[in-house]
């Protein structure tokens, strides 16, 4: 894929960018290095100030930063003002707490024999992060105001469609105050990311994208001994049982479905619903699904605009062509809008089989499939028959179930009577293939940390001991 910036709501090609020659790679990792040196030895107070100005810059600037995120990827103009918006929230969200996050945590001296021992928490360095399309600025800004507030430095390799918004990050927190080093823009192919990653003054990566992405990434940084923190989507279940108010989980499961176009890694996709209640919420799922606008993302009347790339268009039909073939029946959309490009309707498929490519992979497009359960086991066995766990709902009044689907749910995050999001304040991340590791809340800063054990004794204090590993 070219370095470019490329309308999906035409496709036309708007600005090009080269990609970064050998030398000029070099040039940015010994400025990571630098900085990291000095950015390590900051108080957390100074941080803290930069951080804050960053978030006011994003506040201040929202509606251009919005446009540009909406003509770079085709998230509708209101979505990319929220966004935003959330990411000043998490800038200061970390000034705030990150000094408690890693505040140095005392231990059980006296059981280990010291006069004091306690855990401290310490950068590592510079940190690729390697990021996608999706949401180009929360993905990267949840990256980077942890991972800059614990003093590490970052290298962001960015989805090539989002150039723009790539380098608009750089400049944020350049002008937030953070040294030249801090945080920095690699507008790189695909192809040089090993290179990038192998290097020994990279210290750890992070990655948000596709199975496929992170295996690849998990690989080298597996050769080169090098901690990585991994996000690769899900096929997130949308689970609806009788007690559940049917009004409510359906207006929240289109929400759920076409947030961000269909393009969400935590959108829910697998919409399993009680027999009891399958055809009234099937009904209500349906009507309040073909009430929705798609059309000019840029109009704030619009609620889906088009898919960001010609691709990810093509593999939305083949995957709604499948199920078809296969005896799914479609009862809402179900193929591509016939205009310049990447459209791609709000769709229900029902009847959605193992067979079929439905069942197991994720869709990424506002296409939701509609599962019958006739019981509380079958809706878990349906749910957790995923090779992904990121993000999972559950829709019911009952309490017994709703503890029962907090264990169950074989996913990282389990939303009852809402819809799975991410906040600041709650660790974000997901089991199986949808990666490891967290980010977000106090566990997320800590990822890209030496967990540093301290003992201080007595001289010879414990000269008598047995050494035993």
């Amino acid at each position: 894929m070219p370095i470019a910036t490329t309308n999906p709501a035409t496709g036309e090609v708007l600005k090009t960018f080269e990609p970064l020659s050998a030398d000029q790679i070099e040039l940015r990792l010994r400025a990571a290095v630098d900085g990291f040196a000095a950015l390590k030895r900051t108080s957390f107070e100074q941080r803290a100030t930069w951080m804050r100005r960053a978030a006011d810059i994003l506040e201040a600037e929202r509606d251009q930063i919005a446009a540009l995120m909406t003509t770079e990827m085709g998230k509708t103009l209101a979505s990319a003002k929220g966004e935003v918006t959330k990411c000043a929230t998490g800038c200061r969200y970390y000034a705030e707490h990150a000094e408690a996050f890693l505040a140095d945590e005392p231990r059980d001296a006296k059981a280990v024999k010291a006069i004091r021992a306690y855990t401290r928490y310490q950068p590592l360095g510079p940190v690729l992060a390697i990021m996608p399309w999706n949401f180009p600025l929360w993905q990267a800004i949840r990256f980077a105001a942890p991972a800059l507030m614990a003093g590490n430095v970052g290298l962001l390799k960015h989805a090539s469609n989002v150039p723009q918004t790539a380098l608009f990050l750089g400049e944020l927190f350049r002008r937030a105050g953070f040294g030249e080093g801090a945080f920095q823009p690699l507008l790189i192919a695909s192809g040089q990311v090993e290179a990038v990653l192998t290097d020994h003054r990279v210290r750890a990566a992070t990655l948000t994208g596709s199975e496929p992405a992170g295996r690849s990434v998990a690989q080298v940084a597996g050769r080169n001994l090098k901690k990585t923190v991994l996000e690769l989507g899900g096929n997130d279940p949308f689970i609806v049982m009788p007690s559940a108010e049917l009004d409510k989980a359906a207006d929240v499961a289109v929400i759920a479905r076409c947030q961000n176009n269909g393009q969400s890694c935590i959108a829910a996709k697998r919409f399993i619903v009680h027999t009891d209640v399958y055809d009234a919420f099937t009904d209500l799922f349906i009507r309040k699904m073909s009430a929705l606008k798609v059309g000019d993302p840029m109009d704030e009347r619009t609620d889906v605009g088009p898919l960001a790339t010609k691709q990810g268009l093509h593999d939305a039909d083949e995957q709604v062509r499948d199920a078809v073939a296969n005896g799914a029946k479609v009862l809402l959309g179900g193929k591509p809008l016939d205009r310049p490009g990447w459209w791609y309707p709000p769709t229900v498929v029902a009847g959605i089989t193992p067979e079929m490519r439905m069942w197991h992979e994720e869709v990424f497009a506002p296409v939701a499939g509609l599962y019958r359960a006739s019981s509380y086991s079958e809706a878990i066995e349906i749910a957790n028959d995923s090779p992904y766990g990121l993000g999972s709902n559950a829709w019911t009044n009952d309490p017994d179930e709703q503890e029962r689907f907090a264990g169950d749910l074989d996913a990282g995050m389990v939303f009852v009577n809402g819809m799975t999001t991410s906040y600041p304040e709650l660790p974000f991340g997901g089991v199986k293939h949808s990666g490891y590791g967290r980010e977000l809340a106090e566990i997320g800063i800590r990822e890209f940390c030496n967990i540093k054990t301290v003992w201080v004794g007595e001289p010879g204090m414990n000269r008598e001991r047995v050494h035993v590993e």
